[in-house]
């Protein structure tokens, strides 16, 4: 294998140019914690012992029993424990418990403890929502009037926009507006379910969501104060948005137009790259115009990578401009802190770049790099120059292992 040489002395002649939706939000099991049974609900003395009656348990007390409940779905599992719970029955009618729930939950609500108010607002809609659902299959009960089934949707309404506003603050964005959309099904002209699933579509970013629902609110009531609050964030959030799209947009075509410039400028100086499969992490290394990336009339800076071979180290070097020389950069960097002999010196050493049919180049310290990789016998990898850096006394030993391993490589040929 002969190797090429690229000689200081031809660098002293060298003159070089310069050159970017209730179904699932019931599913979500947030506070369930034991499979314990609700002890505000009557139960068979022969399963599980008598509790006491509600209306005799502080809202702590009965806060603490709901606690202990699985959160209870509109479309229960079939399981033997929620099998037991279809079973068992309130005290009251539906109405008074769900209305019973509600009024809890307002307390609750009243002083700020929204996951206590969810529950028991939970409570009541399960209570109630299962009535909706025993009409929707034609299960009618005529001992029900026509006026109690009109209180019931209109306290099931109230149940769910109430949870929304917990869900709200408790941050459940998506449970929040799936209560609003089960009240709106109830009733389209509630104004709170707009607001309040304008507001939970906006914390999450879903601008044309809230935007929707905040223009259908005011459709009803052109005056509504939150509304009309709501709709100004959407306008504010949504110019927000606008301007960071634009921003990222021009980011992008600024870095396209450096990569242009990059490939064009290697391509004018004759300078080989390749891609590899799996190329080295290096941050925000890489092919660079210097000192201006928009500026075509810039130099090439390369990341460079200083490899001792006869001693397994290496160093790295984020920015080699072209129309630097090894030398400059070996001056800063020796002494080397492992190189205990002190092997390693400016003058002391010899240095090889691999071409791109696998042989060696040996390059003179004080030839510019752009004269090293001009001319596609070397060729730059992964946007990172490769050095070889050797002790003179080391370096007829390690050109002779180069190739003997070269030649295993190719099969002896």
């Amino acid at each position: 294998m002969h190797i090429e040489e690229i000689s200081d002395e031809v660098a002293e002649r060298l003159k070089l140019s310069q050159a970017e939706g209730e179904k699932s939000q019931l599913q979500e099991q947030e506070t369930a914690q034991s499979p314990s049974q609700d002890a505000s609900i009557p139960t068979p003395a022969a399963v599980f012992p008598e509790p006491e009656p509600v209306n005799k348990k502080s809202i702590d007390e009965i806060v603490a029993d709901l606690k202990k409940t699985p959160f209870f779905m509109t479309e229960l599992e079939e399981n033997d424990q929620t099998e037991a719970f279809k079973a068992l029955a309130y005290e009251g009618t539906p109405l008074e418990n769900g209305s019973d729930f509600k009024e809890r939950g307002n307390e609750c609500f009243r002083e700020k403890r929204w996951a206590d108010a969810k529950e028991f607002y939970t409570k009541g809609v399960l209570i109630l929502a299962t009535e909706e659902r025993k009409r929707a299959r034609g299960e009618h009960d005529p001992e029900v009037k026509e006026e109690e089934v009109k209180e019931q949707k209109r306290v099931l309404e109230s149940l769910y926009i109430n949870r929304a506003a917990c869900h709200l603050e408790l941050k459940n964005y998506r449970s929040c507006w799936l209560d609003c959309a089960a009240a709106l099904r109830l009733n389209d002209t509630n104004l709170k379910a707009y607001y309040r699933s304008a507001r939970a579509f906006l914390a999450v970013g879903r601008i044309a969501e809230a935007d929707d629902a905040c223009a259908r609110g005011l459709a009803l009531d052109e005056n509504n104060g939150p509304l009309k609050a709501v709709a100004r964030d959407i306008v504010k959030k949504h110019e927000e948005a606008t301007a960071k799209q634009r921003k990222e947009s021009e980011r992008l075509a600024r870095e396209k137009r450096r990569e242009m410039l990059v490939r064009a400028a290697l391509k004018s100086r004759e300078i080989k790259t390749r891609t590899t499969a799996r190329p080295p992490e290096m941050e925000d290394a890489g092919v660079r115009l210097v000192p201006d990336p928009d500026d075509p009339r810039s130099a090439l800076s390369f990341p460079t990578v200083l490899l001792y071979p006869a001693h397994l180290e290496s160093d790295f070097i984020k920015a080699f401009e072209e129309t630097a020389t090894l030398a400059e950069h070996l001056g800063y960097v020796f002494p080397l802190p492992w190189d205990a002999a002190r092997e390693y010196t400016p003058d002391g050493v010899e240095c090889y770049m691999e071409t791109a049919a696998g042989g060696l180049v040996k390059v003179g310290k004080k030839v510019p790099l752009l004269k090293m990789l001009a001319g596609g016998k070397v060729e730059v990898v992964d946007e990172v120059v490769r050095v070889f850096v050797l002790p003179k006394a080391r370096a007829a030993g390690w050109v002779v292992d180069f190739k003997e391993k070269r030649r295993a490589e190719r099969g002896g040929g």
